[in-house]
């Protein structure tokens, strides 16, 4: 109470102290476009950290108010002296009052028929971040370990290829070509080569196919070279370019090849998936710029709302794309299950599916656990800034719930307890992929019951979305399903309402994978098809903005809409793919099949998963606010996707790739 009479005294002065003016300076400001939305006033959190006084520092809070139904906050820089509920007591006893006003400015009563204000809760910050947690400790040193393990591999096996260049240098009478181990290969015990870029099987065929001097019991120094090998970043980086130089490329092509082997069957889905990925950017750069950052947030709601320009950044059925790759994986998951009985002589056994789940988790899990570690050191070490609320509550989270993404159930739990909320979908994508077994049983046992069984689970999963949306009363249109907590709670992540475009998949995989002929026999039917599948898409689209206003009841339209619309959607796709691949593309296929969508598809895993860390990290850095235009955001949005880009093919030669090729260096050599 001392050091804040002393502020406040020193500033009612004629020429009051430059600390004084730094204080007040930090303070936020009432603004201009109150009525759009700019309610939050973060004031200055550097400037008021900058300030020394002779008996105190500058300490940055954040107060949170509520003024009838609309919350917002306001910066403050109060004595570091003040501990939080100090910093209360002033703003609800009104004793931070200057020259007969406050300094906390409130939402004028011109906005609002009953202005009472009522303290929610505050936050204060000071120079340096809170005390790192043991948590974050374990977190930083798996990220350590991880990256440092691809390093010392690869410099192991860069000098192991230096000694033997050394060895084995060729005169100048020596053809080039007299020994295969001499350039670019690693020379094992046995005398044989073992090249630096792994062969051209698939990650199965690597899994479960062996020659003969690998299926040999090895020594364990071949075996350790082996594991480093593998471990390196040489294969690793060079197969992210994979397929996207042709066949002459060498191995930089069969690395990719057999990388992204499914994929390259369909080159197609190259394309589907990478603009799926840029809308899903697009999406969550808006998103969760919206939740604080925006000074004009009413505005641009009205403006998203009823606009379906804005289908590309956040409106109407925008996490459509989300869909899409649910019916990516249900396809690939098939054509990888029936490749893998095709090569077990036609069998299906608990052990091949162990094999084929394991295999998945090991897939999925290294990256994974990676982003989840590097957000939460990130998080607890990067400085704090003004909207760090999203951070800090992803650090909270994480703290208690990390355990739900290594099991991969963490898009079961409240959606107010998952640790990095967006990766839910590697959780029910798992979950998801444990019934692709289940369902291509069923189809080697009889095709009809896997027509009846198919038709039912088609229905359980729109009767779950129809039935939720009705009696909870969910909105169908973005963004005003992030007003609705029960959407996400109960409905958008969980899976018995999201199965219809992975089963989808399902069945277009066994179809794809077993068909003998073409699906398309003349060019009219092609035209249909084309014909029917972009009618599709766009009455989804725009039947989205049609259906916009919450019903105070239920609604059967709402309903209706809820419960078919993603597995339609699916459907649509799905036609694309089967057109695609049978010839009846057209430039669609022309572009959707281009080698130039292979590299960024070998990186879109990593991509997927960095980007929310960014944005988040980008948002929270803020000082003030964000005014939304569509030309900010676009630049916006390049710019998340460039960092994000670059961000993917580091993540993906560094971990990704060498912890993949790592499992099939263990299977060759067991």
């Amino acid at each position: 109470m001392h050091d804040t009479a002393t502020f406040l005294s020193e500033l009612s002065k004629d020429s009051p102290a430059k600390y004084a003016v730094l204080m007040y300076d930090a303070f936020g400001k009432l603004g201009s476009n109150v009525e759009a939305g700019n309610v939050n006033w973060p004031g200055s959190l550097h400037e008021c950290l900058s300030v020394a006084a002779p008996h105190f520092n500058g300490q940055y809070c954040q107060v949170f108010l509520k003024q009838e139904d609309i919350g917002y906050f306001v910066g403050i820089c109060v004595p570091d002296s003040c501990m939080e509920d100090d910093v209360e007591t002033l703003v609800l006893d009104d004793m931070l009052e200057w020259r007969g006003g406050s300094l906390i400015p409130l939402v004028p009563s011109v906005f609002l028929s009953e202005p009472s204000v009522s303290v929610i809760w505050t936050q204060c910050r000071g120079p340096h971040n809170p005390p790192i947690q043991p948590f974050t400790v374990i977190c930083l040193c798996v990220c350590c370990v991880m990256v440092l393990l691809p390093l010392v591999a690869s410099l192991y096996v860069a000098l192991v290829k230096w000694r033997g260049r050394r060895e084995v240098s060729p005169s100048p009478n020596t053809p080039l070509t007299s020994d295969p181990g001499l350039y670019g290969s690693l020379v094992s015990n046995g005398g044989s080569p073992a090249t630096d870029q792994p062969d051209s099987a698939s990650v199965e065929e690597a899994a479960s196919n062996t020659d003969g001097k690998t299926g040999k019991e090895c020594s364990t120094k071949s075996c350790l070279l082996s594991c480093l090998q593998s471990l390196s970043l040489q294969g690793a980086s060079s197969s992210v370019c994979g397929g996207v130089l042709g066949s002459s490329s060498g191995s930089c092509s069969r690395a990719g090849a057999s990388s992204s082997s499914s994929i390259l069957s369909y080159p197609s889905l190259n394309g589907i998936r990478i603009l799926s990925l840029l809308w899903i950017i697009s999406g969550h750069s808006v998103q969760l710029t919206s939740w604080t950052n925006l000074d004009n947030a009413k505005q641009w709601r009205a403006d998203v709302e009823r606009d379906p320009f804005y289908v590309f950044a956040f409106s109407g059925p925008v996490y459509l794309a989300v869909d899409t790759f649910m019916l990516l994986g249900g396809l690939l998951s098939a054509k990888s299950l029936l490749a893998l009985i095709q090569r077990s002589d036609d069998k299906l056994n608990p052990e091949l599916v162990a094999h084929f789940l394991f295999k998945r988790f090991k897939r999925v899990q290294p990256l994974h656990l990676f982003v989840v570690c590097l957000a939460v050191g990130l998080y607890s070490v990067v400085p704090q800034g003004a909207f760090w609320i999203i951070a800090d509550d992803q650090l909270h989270d994480c703290q208690r719930y990390w355990w739900s993404n290594l099991l991969l159930v963490n898009n079961l739990l409240t959606t107010t307890n998952i640790c990095a909320p967006w990766t839910w979908y590697l959780s029910i994508d798992f979950q998801f992929y444990i019934t692709t077994p289940i369902l291509i049983s069923i189809y080697r046992w009889n095709q009809k019951v896997l027509v009846g069984v198919s038709g039912i689970l088609f229905v359980f999963s729109c009767l779950s979305g129809a039935f939720l949306t009705a009696i909870l009363h969910l909105p169908v249109h973005q963004p005003t399903t992030l007003l609705y907590k029960s959407y996400f709670q109960y409905y958008y992540n969980k899976p018995y309402t999201r199965y219809g475009p992975y089963l989808v998949g399902i069945l277009a995989g066994i179809y794809m994978a077993s068909k003998s002929g073409h699906f398309v026999k003349h060019q009219w039917q092609a035209a249909v098809g084309w014909l029917c599948s972009l009618s599709v898409m766009a009455a989804l689209v725009g039947l989205a903005y049609y259906l916009r206003e919450v019903p105070p009841g239920p609604s059967l339209p709402h309903a209706l809409y809820q419960g078919v619309h993603r597995t339609l959607w699916a459907l649509a796709v799905s036609w694309i793919i089967l057109a695609c691949e049978e010839g009846y593309g057209g430039f669609v296929g022309r572009f959707l099949s281009m080698r130039g969508w292979v590299p960024l598809s070998n990186i879109s895993f990593a991509c997927y998963l960095i980007h929310p860390v960014l944005i988040i990290l980008y948002n929270g850095k803020q000082e003030t606010t964000i005014h939304y235009t569509d030309l900010n955001f676009f630049y916006l949005f390049l710019g998340h996707t460039a960092f994000t880009v670059c961000l993917g093919y580091v993540l993906t030669a560094l971990i990704e790739k060498p912890f993949l090729f790592l499992k099939r260096s263990h299977a060759k050599s067991s």
